[in-house]
């Protein structure tokens, strides 16, 4: 099993990745996907309490981009109530953009961490550049048959965090546990 598809961290929502989480593991940069992780697809703009979020970031000296793989006018749209410096059409899983992102920011690998949902674009575009990964469940999932698919090969990776880490990190992770994303017995 991929060591790159499994997370360093998961959290049951981003407003549990607070500023002295992020410091005490060495994190001064935080690179954030949009969609799931942060609001839903349909959510156009970011609430009060994403702002807050960002405020609080900002305050405690963490540096905040957004980097989506959704295109430029959802991303421009969300990011101008929150003027961060942001990325669309990101490639993840490819880090392209994530390395342009710490460039951006002054940072690089060993104070910077990915916050996602899914394990497939932002854990694997994290951990091929060495970052720290953090993982949320998504929000509201998609329930096609392709996002079906990529849930159900995260189950795996799923179940060694939780085998890894225990405690509550099962109730946390059972988004992924539930049975619509095992993969079925046939026979």
């Amino acid at each position: 099993m991929s060591s790159w598809l499994l997370p360093d961290y998961i959290f049951a929502t981003y407003r549990e990745v607070t500023p002295e989480f992020l410091k005490d593991i060495g994190v001064k940069a935080l690179l954030i996907d949009i969609d799931n992780t942060l609001a839903p697809y349909e959510q156009p703009l970011p609430d009060d309490n994403i702002k807050a979020w960002f405020e609080s970031l900002r305050q405690n000296g963490i540096s905040a981009t957004l980097v989506s793989n959704n295109d430029k006018e959802r991303v421009e749209l969300f990011n101008s109530k929150l003027g961060l410096p942001a990325f669309w059409k990101s490639g993840k899983p490819f880090a392209k953009n994530l390395k342009k992102a710490m460039a951006d920011m002054g940072s690089d690998a060993s104070n910077t961490a990915m916050l996602g949902d899914q394990l497939l674009t932002d854990a694997a575009a994290g951990k091929h550049i060495g970052l720290r990964t953090i993982i949320v469940p998504p929000i509201r999932d998609k329930s096609n048959a392709f996002f079906r698919a990529k849930r159900a090969m995260e189950v795996g990776h799923i179940k060694k965090y939780v085998k890894l880490h225990g405690g509550s990190s099962k109730e946390i992770c059972s988004f992924w546990l539930e049975k619509k994303y095992k993969k079925s017995k046939r026979g």
